[in-house]
């Protein structure tokens, strides 16, 4: 069941679980996009194809809301104001550990393992390296783990993940990125 947080002509909101695939990979699994045409396609008794594009992606396992633009014009609006900047992300991650600093600016160079679909970071440019920035604070600590609030600077695939698990706090049950836990 779909959780609808705002709609209207132009744009879609949707509460994305974690597991979702936003949009097709080589899995071939089912995915957020699917689904959200579909609801579209019913609810407006559409025939054929409904125009429908994710302004931007979340990870798998993240959970979180993905905005979905549903005319041409309200995408090319979109991807200009994510692409200036416009929009803050604003991300919550609990993780295995604790920060050295309550709150930082991470700096890394991240690159892609195709094979693997995961993304390293490292400490130096590295070549084929892509910058990749964010902040985060520590809001809370309990038992050996922590409440970041991440704020990525840039946009790259797995950024939050790989970076975090560099500064030695993986996401809690991230096991693709280093944690001992398995949710």
């Amino acid at each position: 069941m779909l959780d609808i947080v705002y709609e209207d002509n132009h744009i879609i909101a949707v509460n994305k679980e974690p597991g979702d695939l936003v949009q097709g990979d080589k899995t071939g699994d089912k995915t957020l996009l699917d689904e959200v045409k579909n609801y579209i396609k019913k609810k407006y008794d559409k025939p054929g194809d409904v125009f429908l594009n994710p302004v931007h992606r979340l990870d798998r396992p993240v959970t979180g809301i993905v905005i979905f633009a549903r005319t041409s014009k309200a995408l090319t609006r979109l991807n200009e104001i994510f692409k200036n900047r416009q929009i803050e992300k604003e991300y919550l991650a609990i993780t295995e550990g604790r920060p050295k600093d309550f709150e930082a600016t991470l700096v890394h160079y991240i690159v892609k393992d195709e094979q693997t679909n995961m993304v390293k970071a490292y400490d130096k440019e590295k070549k084929g390296g892509k910058r990749a920035e964010l902040t985060y604070e520590m809001v809370g600590e309990m038992n050996e783990k922590s409440l970041l609030k991440v704020w990525p600077l840039t946009g790259r695939p797995h950024q939050i993940r790989a970076q975090l698990k560099k500064m030695g706090c993986p996401i809690l049950g991230d096991t693709k990125y280093g944690s001992m836990y398995k949710m």
